[in-house]
């Protein structure tokens, strides 16, 4: 039995769709009964919990060969960053109290880097207080997601703009929740072998201005990439609802990824996905 928790998200549908078809047994955790009931059609197992239950989570845990963790951000919390490290303790002190043995965590690129990294900080403190709690725990560290791009496609469809802080000519890893959750199933089916870091990558590195063109030649019309200065991102930020500091972190990474300051600490064993651009946008639009 595998346990996944986030099912209702991207990546954890990815995991649960991967196990399914492969014919392993599947523990959905959901926060109300109602979210599992799509998976239970598929032929899971739906257990009722939250990460702010401890005891139910624990017992979601129980029994499994290996679980898939997440922690949902909650980006409007005022102190963001102390209220997700306190969400991974509890996430944590589950799995520990549960005697779970494997753990497949998504984490992110960069999450070997103490400071300067904005909310990557709070993956890397989940790497860290997991690595205290389960005897085996691999860490997957994706870079950024094509699926990102989604919020934007309104803006290309009406106005044939794609807002980015990347600059449009810069080449960066992206990859498809897709191949994350793929991955994530596979190493969940492998088994864990101690502490264990999977970096990846989707098929090859790609710019904005490739993103807006992939999307111009889906929509039928030309699309522009249109560079958005940092000073635009805690303001951008605030107007979707995030927290001052929450959206002060998001302005901290961008930032780091424009002076490359934010890269994979073994880029030699990158493990790259099979989902192109223009698969991953075709299926967003």
């Amino acid at each position: 039995m595998f346990v996944v928790v986030g099912a209702t998200g991207n990546t954890g549908s990815a995991v649960a769709d991967t196990l399914l078809s492969r014919k392993q047994p599947v523990r959905i955790v959901v926060r109300t009964s109602d979210k599992g009931e799509e998976w239970k059609a598929k032929g899971a197992e739906i257990a009722v919990a939250s990460l702010d239950d401890v005891s139910a989570l624990t017992k979601a845990f129980e029994g499994a060969k290996g679980a898939y963790l997440l922690v949902p951000p909650n980006y409007g919390a005022a102190t963001w960053l102390a209220d997700q490290r306190a969400r991974m303790d509890r996430a944590a002190e589950a799995v520990k109290k549960s005697g779970i043995s494997h753990v497949v965590f998504l984490s992110s690129v960069g999450g070997h880097i103490a400071e300067g990294t904005g909310p990557i900080k709070a993956a890397r403190y989940g790497e860290q207080i997991l690595g205290k709690s389960v005897s085996n725990l691999t860490v997957l560290r994706p870079c950024y997601f094509m699926d990102n791009w989604t919020p934007v496609l309104g803006a290309a469809k009406a106005q044939g703009v794609l807002p980015t802080f990347i600059a449009p000519t810069a080449k960066i890893p992206m990859i498809s929740t897709r191949d994350i959750g793929r991955v994530g199933a596979e190493q969940l089916m492998a088994g864990g072998k101690g502490k264990q870091i999977v970096e990846l990558a989707g098929p090859e590195e790609y710019s904005p201005d490739q993103v807006a063109t992939a999307l111009g030649q889906i929509l039928g019309k030309p699309v522009t990439a249109q560079h958005a200065p940092l000073s635009a991102v805690v303001p951008t930020f605030k107007s979707f609802g995030f927290s001052d500091e929450a959206a002060k972190l998001f302005e901290e990474m961008y930032t780091s990824f424009s002076t490359g300051a934010i890269g994979y600490e073994h880029p030699a064993t990158l493990v790259r996905g099979n989902v192109t651009l223009a698969e991953a946008l075709r299926g967003m639009v």
